[in-house]
């Protein structure tokens, strides 16, 4: 049977586990940029049964866009970027059967056209499955 492809990003596949935020960012996991990108991601055992196999994290901080509008406009193009191409990821985490977290951080004081962004996930999406053990 045909399996249709899934291009929707679900609550699973947030990261809002402190526990796996703080685990992510105090050391042992890998980072690279693709400006205005940073990636920062970690493998890890799966902590609830339906856990999905990459769950991520969109941070944009202050100190980049004073305003929250501006802040929330970058995190959108993100999201719809990473929403679009995540099938890149998840086939290959699927074939090796295992589990991601991953946050994108925003590196850049402006704001960069939709397509742009959608590359730049793309570029950061094949580093990662390139980079897989």
């Amino acid at each position: 049977m045909y399996k249709r492809q899934e291009y929707t990003l679900g609550k699973k596949e947030r990261l809002n586990s402190k526990t796996l935020i703080e685990r992510l960012f105090s050391g042992g996991s890998k980072s690279f940029p693709a400006f205005p990108l940073r990636v920062v991601y970690m493998s890890v055992e799966p902590v609830e049964e339906d856990m999905a196999a990459a769950s991520i994290l969109i941070s944009v901080p202050k100190k980049r866009f004073k305003r929250a509008v501006k802040r929330n406009l970058v995190k959108r193009q993100v999201r719809e970027a990473y929403r679009k191409n995540k099938h890149l990821l998840l086939d290959a985490l699927a074939s090796r059967n295992k589990r991601l977290i991953i946050a994108f951080i925003w590196l850049d004081n402006h704001i960069h056209s939709s397509a742009e962004v959608e590359e730049k996930v793309k570029k950061l999406l094949f580093h990662i499955v390139e980079r897989l053990e």
